[in-house]
């Protein structure tokens, strides 16, 4: 089962061209496909619904899409305009096999005078796959506060493994008719975390290593899945600054419960695809 997840930088790529289609070749192999950085609405891309275009181009794959940041500019105009044009940034999931339910779960966050802060999400799917029912998330932390991504990772490690406690979109679906959905352990978080191995905020995710014996696989942690299969986190690049700073880091990753960490066999990024400043990182669980 193939994983993959693609900061798309709101469809523009190392050319600074808008482009959809590079995007979906990119990731269409994969059977579950986590993407941040989708919007509508925003004039920097033309304005184009980028959940509409990206489902049309992967016709075989479900999908869901969050908004994070959901916002009207001309309401706060002396006239504002009509219709309204809602400006939208979020995150999308999509999976070959249905995804049976799903929850937005917006970040906690701080009011900036300085510099913007989005309002981030991590966005959660129920998908029954060969592997049996797991949950994938497609995640986006903050880019300009380490102490709220370290706040952000705490609430969305709260969430992840309090899943099987708290249930999903409903528990007692029978008293409507309905089956009740399973509610499994083991998760995969996919997404730009905006963060580099060593960084407190990787040591909040996956736990401090022992000075011994590195990063453990135990219950209350993440693991990073480069760290199980494939170049380590500190030997490898996914996002690169396009305006000619000569900025390179590892911000995407994919991290995986214990639970499913004996099934990583292979991680790898995709430094050939060109539709965004990052690049695809992908994982084969089997």
């Amino acid at each position: 089962m193939k994983l993959v997840t693609y900061n798309v930088q709101f469809g523009v790529g190392r050319d600074a061209k808008v482009g959809l289609e590079r995007i979906a070749a990119s990731v269409a192999d994969a059977d579950i496909i986590a993407l941040q950085e989708v919007t509508r609405n925003y004039p920097t891309n033309g304005g184009i619904d980028m959940v509409a275009g990206l489902t049309a181009l992967l016709p075989d794959h479900y999908h869901v899409y969050g908004a994070a940041m959901d916002i009207d500019f001309g309401a706060l105009a002396p006239n504002p305009p009509k219709p309204a044009l809602r400006f939208q940034f979020g995150n999308m999931l999509l999976s070959r096999w249905p995804i049976a339910s799903s929850r937005n779960l917006l970040l906690p966050r701080s009011r900036t005078y300085d510099k913007a802060n989005l309002q981030r999400a991590a966005l959660e799917g129920l998908i029954v796959t060969p592997l049996g029912p797991l949950r994938f998330y497609s995640v986006h932390l903050d880019h300009v506060n380490m102490d709220e991504r370290i706040t952000q990772i705490r609430y969305l490690k709260e969430r992840a493994f309090g899943y099987p406690k708290e249930g999903g979109s409903i528990t007692g679906a029978g008293e409507y008719g309905f089956p009740e959905p399973p509610c499994p352990e083991d998760f995969a978080l996919m997404g730009d975390f905006n963060m580099r191995p060593g960084e407190p905020e990787y040591a909040e995710m996956t736990g401090a290593p022992d000075p011994l014996f590195g990063h453990r696989i135990v219950a209350h942690h993440p693991v990073d899945a480069s760290r199980l299969a494939g170049p380590s986190p500190e030997e490898s690049v996914s996002w690169t600054d396009l305006t000619g700073a000569g900025k390179h880091s590892r911000l995407d990753y994919c991290f995986v419960s214990a639970g499913l960490a004996p099934h990583v066999k292979d991680c790898w990024i995709d430094n050939d695809a060109d539709g965004s400043d990052h690049q695809p990182v992908w994982t084969v669980l089997e």
